[in-house]
């Protein structure tokens, strides 16, 4: 007698059916790319402006597929007087992918960044020997390079990046500080441009507008009017009050003495030696030289004056 069918063949049949009826997933590659994962690691590309070839990462690769060429240059120095340097300058920088067994020990023992992973993986070639792609090449993979992720919270940031902030806010404090003493520069060179300060307090300048009303000269009448206020701040100063001297009040009837002064007191006052050579000044400017410069040699003229004016008056007498 024919056995009845048995429930795992039934069980085949229906997981068949099922299959047959459910729409296929396959991916239409190379019509239809694949998604592929974060971080996947297809080709190393380069960045030949960080290569300093130091030969770390062919020295430490265990399948010794990275091939180095260069040759030493010389740097002239950045400043005259100092003294030239030499660097290495890269030629060649190839990878077999015959042989690379995508370890990443290369691009982990870079100092520089200089390597890096690319999700590149379409570089299939016709022949074994064409899988040794030069520097153009991996310089194109880098274009495929995803950026790094986010730091984690409270991480620390890399050095690279501590010494640029620095070195911007250093160069930030620097064009401060040069604006900051170009200022000041540019207001001593105002303040030096601006003309002679006012009279200062101890200046009478209702004595000084009456003697230039009356003809005299500026210097004849600055003069004079120092002396007009100093003599009411010595007179002020000396009678509080406003009190007079017990002498002004013997109505003249003094010594010969006291004659004598009032009558020196009553004649007009001689005009006082100057203290500054306006011609001497004048004469300087025009020449061209400086203003401190005139000045000082104005007020060397007008000592000289003074002395050879009291020497004459000690001779008379």
């Amino acid at each position: 007698m024919p056995t009845a069918p048995k429930i795992g063949l039934l069980k085949g049949l229906g997981l068949t059916l099922k299959t047959a009826l459910t729409p296929a997933t396959t991916q239409q590659y190379p019509h239809v790319k694949p998604d592929l994962p974060p971080r996947t690691r297809g080709v190393i590309a380069l960045m030949e402006e960080n290569c300093t070839v130091c030969f770390q990462c062919a020295r430490e690769c265990p399948d010794w597929c990275i091939y180095i060429d260069s040759h030493k240059l010389t740097v002239p120095p950045k400043e005259p007087g100092g003294r030239s340097r030499t660097r290495n300058q890269l030629d060649r920088f190839a990878i077999d992918f015959a042989l690379c067994m995508y370890c990443g020990i290369c691009v982990e023992v870079c100092p520089f960044d200089a390597l890096f992973w690319s999700p590149e993986f379409e570089y299939s070639e016709h022949r074994i020997a064409d899988l040794t792609h030069e520097m153009d090449q991996l310089r194109e993979w880098m274009d495929t390079v995803p950026p790094p992720p986010p730091l984690e919270v409270g991480a620390a940031m890399p050095k690279e990046v501590q010494d640029g902030q620095r070195a911007a806010a250093k160069a930030v404090e620097e064009a401060a500080e040069a604006a900051r003493a170009a200022a000041e520069a540019a207001a001593q060179a105002e303040a030096a441009a601006q003309p002679a300060a006012e009279p200062a307090p101890d200046f009478d300048q209702e004595t000084y507008d009456r003697l230039l009303a009356e003809g005299k000269s500026e210097r004849v009448a600055k003069a004079k009017a120092k002396k007009a206020a100093a003599k009411q701040r010595s007179a002020a100063g000396g009678q509080p009050g406003g009190s007079a001297s017990p002498q002004a009040d013997d109505g003249g009837s003094g010594s010969p003495q006291a004659g004598a002064q009032a009558a020196a007191a009553a004649e007009p006052a001689a005009e006082p030696a100057p203290e500054f050579d306006q011609e001497t000044y004048d004469r300087l400017l025009a020449e061209g030289k400086s203003e401190r410069v005139a000045a000082a040699k104005a007020k060397a003229a007008a000592a000289k004056r003074r002395r050879q004016a009291s020497e004459g008056s000690e001779g008379d007498q």
